[in-house]
């Protein structure tokens, strides 16, 4: 068992999850991520509109959804206005057209925090696979602890920039 490669890989499942929650962040800028999730009924069954249709960036504040079925375009617009409020949802002819608002700056500070917190969440499950690495190192004998303790310890680091750039980024996002 090497506890390094496990916490790794914990690692990056956390920073996976991590960036699908950011992009499911409204930001000034459209993205896929803010609708492809939300739950569609259709053909007696909930389903995401990934599923039911593709979803295209039009800049600077539009995506443009072109459902496969053109008999369930009704249902996605319907979904779609239940579940993200502030989104401005219309129908034109055979697709959807969702616009983003401008964010007010109040909204903007609301999603620093909700980002920043967001962050903090996922280091501390971080922070609880170090800990049960370590627990593993320990046992080790005294010569391969120091470096195993070493390694991840360097792993944490780049772990906690990763974050940090992702924070930047979205926040970034905000300010647009």
């Amino acid at each position: 068992m090497d506890p390094i490669k496990d916490f790794q890989s914990s690692t990056e499942n956390i920073l996976a999850f991590l960036k699908s929650e950011m992009q499911k962040i409204r930001s000034n800028r459209p993205s896929p991520g803010l609708i492809e999730d939300v739950k569609v009924d259709a053909y007696g069954d909930a389903m995401t509109v990934n599923q039911l249709a593709t979803i295209n960036i039009v800049p600077p504040r539009d995506l443009v959804i072109s459902p496969w079925d053109k008999s369930i375009l009704p249902n996605i617009e319907k979904a779609i206005s239940q579940n993200n409020s502030g989104l401005s949802v219309s129908t034109d002819g055979a697709i959807i057209r969702v616009t983003l608002p401008s964010l007010t700056e109040e909204r903007r500070d609301e999603l620093a925090k909700l980002v920043k917190s967001l962050a903090e969440e996922n280091r501390i499950k971080m922070r609880l696979e170090r800990d049960k690495a370590q627990k593993i190192i320990n046992t080790f004998p005294e010569d391969q602890k120091f470096k195993q303790k070493d390694e991840l310890q360097k792993r944490v680091d780049k772990f906690n920039e990763e974050v940090d750039c992702l924070v930047k980024e979205k926040i970034g996002e905000l300010d647009e």
